[in-house]
């Protein structure tokens, strides 16, 4: 898997692990602070889109994963 390909997995888990805390009536902390973390992802999801840089991105790269499926 190349650091592209994991950082969208890593950032749709996140997303979706702080909407499930989130939700109100969720048995684990049902805090709507939970919802803050989901627009600090989608906003760095944005930002890496306009920009073509993402640190996730680049820290994965810093692990020794590929850049491409190539």
């Amino acid at each position: 898997m190349s650091s592209w390909q994991l950082t969208r997995v890593i950032a749709g888990a996140f997303i979706l692990l702080s909407l499930a805390l989130g939700v109100q009536g969720s048995p684990l902390f049902q805090s709507g602070y939970w919802l803050w973390f989901t627009a600090f992802v989608g906003l760095n999801l944005l930002q890496s889109g306009m920009t073509r840089w993402c640190l996730m991105e680049r820290m994965l790269r810093g692990l020794g994963l590929r850049a491409s499926a190539d």
